[in-house]
């Protein structure tokens, strides 16, 4: 009995205990688990409450900005505008003053260069610093050669006025009428001397930095109305052959319908074809440039005459060195102009044939600007045949003084 007593105390006693124990482990469970709750789930909790009240903020300052003011708003608005305004403005007094220091190095670099080579054109230089910031109404650039005296002496007798009559054309017309002519391949030789002498006698020269040659006339197209917009600050710029009839006061007239045209090309439009074959005259050597063989030339004018306003003449100054030369003359001009913004006026006065073609426009009150035959690229035996010209063809010296630019 003792022994089964015994026996039942003692399970007695470790049920208890076990009993305990388990409490004890439970409670120490739960604890462990709390612990290890909170641990695990009570930082991001707090950061994404954080987060969520930190853009809850951020909305907040941009709704309580957006319902600013509209005032304030429209404030902001025309500060904007106001400031955008003053930066275009600055920008467009900014490109004005680079230009006119362009034009002014153009100048300064023309003087330099024609005093270094001791050139008429310093001479001409000076003209035009002391008439100070005189305005002409157009510069006419005869182009001529070594062997064209007889020409000059042609033109002389005709059109161009002499003396102090041309003289008097510059101070009351505003029109500058020279020949132009670069220098020969030997300098100060003998054909260099002959037009210095001419020039002594005539003082109608414009001497270019240019060496004279038949495939150069690009080249001294370019230079020409570099040195000329250097010299003289004019409407227009004008080139002309030395073997072509030219009415002065009705040219005059024709360019000052221009006037108010910033970059205006006016002559003879054309598109003749490019020739390929070599030996012909006006092979083009570049001919592949201009797409498959048989293709035309781009419209340009004439190169007998025509004009170019002042900011096309600046154009080619600034330019000249990147301008590419083609064979022949007319053809680069036009082709300087390809993507510009220009305005070709295909003016057909500018290339009437010579009498009875022209005569029969002036008794019909059409007074041609510039008379020459195609057939020769000029007057034919202009020398012997530019007075006939003249007399029939003429506006009349009184149409030239009379007239009003």
């Amino acid at each position: 009995m003792m022994t089964w007593r015994n026996r039942a105390v003692d399970t007695s006693a470790k049920s208890v205990i076990s009993k305990k124990w388990s409490l004890l482990l439970c409670i120490g469970c739960f604890c462990a688990g709390m612990l290890f709750s909170d641990r695990m789930w009570a930082v991001p909790e707090v950061k994404g409450i954080s987060r969520t009240t930190r853009v809850e903020d951020e909305k907040l300052k941009l709704v309580s900005e957006g319902c600013a003011t509209e005032t304030d708003v429209k404030h902001e608005s025309k500060d904007i505008m106001g400031e955008v305004s003053k930066t275009h403005h600055a920008i467009q007094t900014l490109d004005k003053t680079i230009s006119n220091l362009e034009m002014e190095l153009a100048a300064a670099r023309a003087a330099q260069e024609s005093i270094l080579n001791g050139s008429p054109v310093s001479d001409n230089f000076r003209i035009a610093q002391s008439s100070g910031k005189r305005k002409y109404l157009m510069v006419v650039g005869i182009n001529t050669a070594f062997s064209s005296r007889k020409r000059r002496d042609s033109v002389r007798a005709t059109w161009m006025p002499q003396g102090d009559k041309r003289k008097k054309l510059e101070e009351e017309k505003g029109i500058i009428i020279r020949f132009v002519i670069g220098h020969s391949a030997t300098a100060g030789g003998i054909l260099d001397r002959a037009i210095e002498a001419e020039d002594k006698k005539h003082g109608d020269f414009l001497r270019l930095e240019h060496v004279e040659g038949y495939l150069e006339l690009s080249a001294k197209t370019k230079t020409y109305f570099a040195t000329a917009v250097a010299l003289w600050d004019a409407d227009f710029y004008v080139k002309v052959d030395d073997d072509v009839h030219v009415n002065i006061a009705t040219l005059g007239a024709t360019l000052a319908r221009h006037r108010s045209k910033p970059r205006v090309y006016i002559g003879c439009m054309k598109s003749g074809p490019v020739l390929a074959q070599k030996g012909v005259k006006y092979h083009e050597p570049e001919y592949w440039k201009f797409g498959e063989e048989g293709n035309k030339y781009f419209r340009h004018a004439t190169g007998q005459l025509y004009a170019i306003s002042n900011d096309l003449a600046t154009y080619i100054s600034i330019n000249q060195h990147v301008l590419h030369k083609f064979a022949n003359e007319d053809v680069s001009l036009g082709s300087w102009f390809i993507g510009l913004d220009v305005e070709h006026i295909d003016d057909r006065r500018l290339c009437c044939g010579t009498p009875p073609d022209c005569e029969w426009k002036a008794q019909a009150g059409n007074i041609c600007v510039a008379s020459f035959d195609w057939s020769c690229s000029g007057i034919c035996k202009s020398v012997e045949r530019i007075k006939e010209v003249h007399r029939r063809c003429g506006e009349g010296e009184n149409a030239l003084w009379s007239a009003e630019f």
